[in-house]
């Protein structure tokens, strides 16, 4: 018996050299403690760049948009829909579009806003239609979104068929210092056209074609995404001719005006059987300079992991908004935290 009880305390001491001579070569000690903090503070300082689900839900993001007439509006209401679903609370504010929402940047009474980059960059330069108001070089872009086609609209009444036989008609330029309006000055200057050679009617594009359709205005600007709904309307209710913005004239927007590109309103986008010639300009995103960075980067963040509900709001969105197209076309610098962000997904060197 005794005998017995030696060869078991043997065996149990033999088994337990083994399973801890075992353990020691498949699962190497712990590093010695100065160099564990160094494996745990790569994924802290990934997660420093954003915010944390409390700090999120606590921070209140107003997104200005444009008219509801337009697609601004629908886009901007989706982004703040997009960033709701990610955990901030948020609102979409109607607005006379880019004009009204750098002056909200100004002002400090929204968080992010779309706006047209060539507006963007008169604010921040203080020069045209901001040259009285003087620069403003605290605003900031945080992504770019779609390109806005300029888009003038008349009927087939009017007999205008370019930009020239603008000269003696009443105009729908947009509200004042919109960036319907900004474009509308820049292009007809191209062609040395000025608003003493026409009469502007300061209205946003919907209710300037409410107007044309009155017989109260001849021709309106529409900036915006393609296909504009309003324009739609228009073009299956009246025989709506979309006057080419082409020529000499506009060889001398965009060579004068780089942030201008030329393009084309391909056939059937309304009623027109053939290409139209024309020009176009890149909305972007801004956000307030006085944000932090964090939450900056965070909103890039929410806005990319719900960029379905964002596509799913407007046609033009679901062609243009999308993280691989990345930054290259923004010309008005970045804020720190969206530089990061771009950076960090290989968009930036």
């Amino acid at each position: 018996m005794k005998m017995k009880k030696l060869l078991a305390l043997a065996l149990a001491f033999a088994m337990s050299v083994s399973l801890v001579a075992c353990g020691s070569k498949d699962e190497p000690a712990p590093a010695p403690s100065t160099s564990a903090p160094a494996d745990v503070s790569q994924p802290a300082e990934e997660e420093s760049k954003g915010l944390t689900d409390t700090e999120r839900a606590g921070e209140f993001v107003t997104v200005g948009t444009g008219p509801t007439s337009g697609i601004y509006y629908p886009i901007g209401g989706a982004v703040a829909t997009a960033l709701a679903d990610y955990g901030y609370k948020t609102s979409a504010e109607a607005t006379n579009a880019s004009g009204a929402n750098i002056q909200l940047m100004l002002d400090g009474d929204a968080e992010i806003a779309i706006a047209m980059q060539d507006v963007c960059m008169q604010a921040y330069n203080g020069t045209d239609a901001y040259a009285e108001k003087g620069a403003a070089p605290g605003l900031r872009s945080m992504m770019r979104l779609w390109p806005n086609y300029v888009q003038l609209v008349t009927t087939a009444d009017t007999g205008i068929t370019c930009v020239e036989d603008l000269v003696g008609k009443r105009v729908g330029v947009g509200a004042p210092n919109s960036g319907v309006e900004v474009n509308a000055r820049t292009i007809l200057a191209a062609y040395g056209i000025t608003y003493d050679d026409i009469t502007p009617d300061y209205l946003a594009y919907g209710e300037a074609i409410d107007n044309m359709k009155n017989g109260q205005c001849d021709a309106v600007f529409v900036t915006s995404g393609l296909p504009n709904a309003t324009v739609m309307e228009l073009g299956v209710q009246y025989d709506m001719v979309v006057v080419p913005i082409d020529g000499a004239g506009r060889d001398k927007l965009v060579s004068e005006n780089p942030i201008y590109a030329k393009s084309v309103i391909p056939a059937n986008t309304y009623n027109n059987t053939e290409d139209v010639e024309g020009v176009f300009v890149y909305n972007i995103m801004l956000v307030r300079e006085d944000l932090s960075n964090e939450m900056v980067y965070d909103m890039l963040e929410g806005i990319f992991a719900e960029i379905d509900t964002i596509k799913a709001s407007h046609a033009t969105a679901a062609a243009n908004i999308d993280i691989s197209f990345g930054v290259s076309d923004v010309v008005l610098p970045l804020h720190p935290g969206a530089e990061q962000f771009w950076k960090d997904n290989g968009y930036l060197n």
